[in-house]
């Protein structure tokens, strides 16, 4: 019984022998390894693994939870400005997985999962850009940031510039401004949508904003009207003068399937918004700006480095936008 138990004891300090000395074996191998010297392809290679894998988390990271956002254009002062960096909340209104790649801006086809709420009325909204209002798909990907005025099933209406949602007036925010100065376009009422209503920047609608399930009756005189609106949703209908054809099918009407919101700048008269290329798809928004890290004047180029520095707002930083 005693060597029978010896002989246990032995096998297993055996074991933990040879498993110590493979263990001291593979570092050394991995020492030696890491010393010696690499090719100048193996060096390139090593460093375009480490950049790949670093923009792949980068992008999961954009579309998941937080993204920065530079602001290309005043239509959103005194709320935000031209230059303004903002970091957005892409989490409240549904993450999604990597929309473009980054630095080439190349659209990727993409998932978006539930958010923690869809927009409201009084939101400052970051959303894919729909397209211009007489094209069905945009002709570049970019996102733009608007205040989202109304929802699915409001109607919209300005009269005199002043914004009624469902009748009832919605001041403008107080960071918002008008500019009595900047004349109306005769061509106008040409511009806006949906065409051939006449609406124009300061006095638009009454308009109902989509919501899934609204009917839209067509007949010719209004199909212009929503043509553009339907193929965006569905490329397989037209009009063929008589009927709406939906799928092969005949009809005169077509039932939505998306919930919409009409988002405008809080730069009432320079902004280019719902006005002129119509809704946005709740699914387009993706994001809430949190706060402003940065902000400087983008006018003022890199290399004049000295006037760059000097045009950082300080007081912009770290507020929040409302």
């Amino acid at each position: 019984m005693e060597k029978q138990g010896k002989t246990k004891v032995n096998v297993k300090d055996n074991f933990f022998k040879q498993l110590w000395h493979w263990y001291k074996e593979r570092r050394r191998i991995a020492k030696e390894k890491r010393k010696k010297p690499k090719t100048f392809g193996e060096a390139v290679l090593s460093w375009v693994k480490t950049i790949l894998g670093a923009l792949i988390i980068v992008m999961f990271i954009n579309g998941l939870l937080v993204a920065s956002f530079v602001v290309p254009t005043g239509s959103m002062e005194n709320t935000v400005m031209t230059g303004d960096f903002l970091f957005v909340n892409k989490f409240i209104y549904g993450p999604t997985t990597p929309q473009i790649i980054p630095f080439l801006n190349i659209p990727l086809p993409y998932i978006k999962f539930p958010g923690i709420k869809e927009p409201e009325r009084g939101d400052v909204i970051v959303f894919v850009y729909p397209g211009d209002r007489d094209e069905i798909k945009p002709r570049e990907f970019q996102y733009y940031l608007k205040r989202c005025v109304a929802i699915a099933g409001d109607t919209i209406q300005i009269v005199n510039k002043k914004i009624f949602v469902n009748g009832v007036e919605r001041p403008l925010p107080s960071t918002g401004k008008l500019d009595p100065s900047e004349p109306l376009s005769p061509f106008n009422k040409w511009e806006t949508f949906p065409p051939g209503r006449g609406f124009t920047r300061d006095n638009y609608g009454p308009l109902r904003v989509p919501k899934a399930g609204d009917t839209i009756y067509i007949n010719s005189k209004n199909w212009r009207e929503w043509e553009y609106f339907i193929k965006k949703e569905n490329q397989d209908v037209y009009f063929d003068g008589v009927n709406l054809i939906v799928d092969g099918k005949p009809s005169n009407y077509y039932i939505v399937k998306r919930d919409y919101c009409f988002a405008m700048g809080d730069n009432q008269d320079h902004s280019s918004d719902s006005r002129y290329w119509g809704f946005v798809p709740y699914e387009n928004v993706v994001g809430a700006p949190l706060f402003i890290y940065m902000s400087w004047d983008t006018d003022i180029p890199l290399f004049n480095i000295v006037d760059k520095v000097r045009s950082i707002r300080w007081g912009r930083i770290f507020s929040t936008i409302k």
